[in-house]
């Protein structure tokens, strides 16, 4: 087997292993931090709607006090106006969504489905949980989901949730009375979910890799052709021509060229060697001659 090949063959091995231990990294790499991307983007959105319960709580329903007293205002529930705000962003990001899931609502539009009921479930059973991440196919693609309890923490609640007879009567016109009582101080009744699309930082994350593997791949074939050349340059052609002028030599013809040993390298080495071999030779074929 000619070296040229030999040393091919090894480097075809060290360029398939190379891209192959740098395609999984890099592919892992990417694909890891694009949904890092995603979850930040959905904790995001899920302190925006802390702040805008908060905001409501702390801030709007003060100043309605009065007006509660003869109409039921939705707007003071911090629960409504987290889910009116991201509703509106839901207009200009329409894959993002997100929703006070609860078993008992009194809103019926904020009823868990089947999923989200999971999750409550889950929350209620494992009381020290206090955030959940999964993955789910929507609609639109596949999605990322951070879920946290909504847990009734506040005496106050009661008083719209307890009973239908402690409830204020307008919320009772507005709603009725079959949904959004019997809750209990302590309880995990529903949890807060945000969505998060995930195609696109995906997407991006496969086009940097993509490119990534091409680069790679361009610079290893690259590489390969410049060592190609250089071995052929300083190895292989240098040595092919000692190889047969010591061939000629050893046949015994007269006119071959002198080694030409001007190089300092290992090549030129060779060549000096083979230019003492040769010179002894021809001395002891005189000797012998004589």
């Amino acid at each position: 087997m000619r070296l040229m090949l030999k040393f091919n063959l090894i480097f075809l091995l060290v360029f398939v292993a190379g891209v192959i231990g740098a395609g999984k990294v890099s592919y892992d790499l990417l694909q890891s931090n694009a949904k890092q991307e995603v979850l930040d983007h959905a904790r995001l959105t899920m302190e925006k709607a802390s702040a805008v319960r908060a905001y409501t709580n702390d801030q709007i329903r003060p100043l309605l006090e009065t007006q509660l007293k003869y109409t039921f205002l939705p707007q003071t529930i911090p629960a409504y106006s987290a889910t009116e705000v991201l509703a509106t962003l839901a207009k200009t990001f329409p894959d993002y969504t997100y929703k006070e899931a609860t078993l008992n609502p009194t809103n019926p539009r904020d009823r868990a489905v089947d999923w989200e009921a999971d999750i409550v479930h889950r929350f209620r059973n494992q009381a020290g949980q206090k955030e959940f991440i999964g993955e789910r196919d929507a609609g639109t693609g596949r999605s990322l989901y951070i879920a946290r309890p909504l847990r009734i923490t506040n005496p106050a609640c009661l008083v719209c949730h307890s009973t239908v007879e402690a409830a204020p009567r307008t919320l009772i016109d507005k709603y009725g009375q079959a949904n959004g009582f019997g809750w209990q101080l302590n309880e995990v009744v529903g949890a807060q979910v945000v969505s998060v699309p995930m195609s696109v930082p995906l997407a991006r994350a496969d086009r940097a890799f993509r490119v990534f593997m091409g680069w790679l791949v361009g610079i290893f074939v690259a590489i390969g052709i410049v060592l190609n050349v250089m071995l052929y340059l300083l190895v292989i052609r240098p040595v092919t021509k000692l190889s047969k002028l010591a061939n000629r030599v050893s046949l015994g013809e007269p006119d071959v060229p002198e080694f030409p040993t001007g190089k300092r390298d290992e090549i030129g080495t060779l060549a000096q060697s083979f230019a003492r071999m040769r010179q002894s030779l021809d001395q002891a074929m005189k000797m012998l001659e004589a």
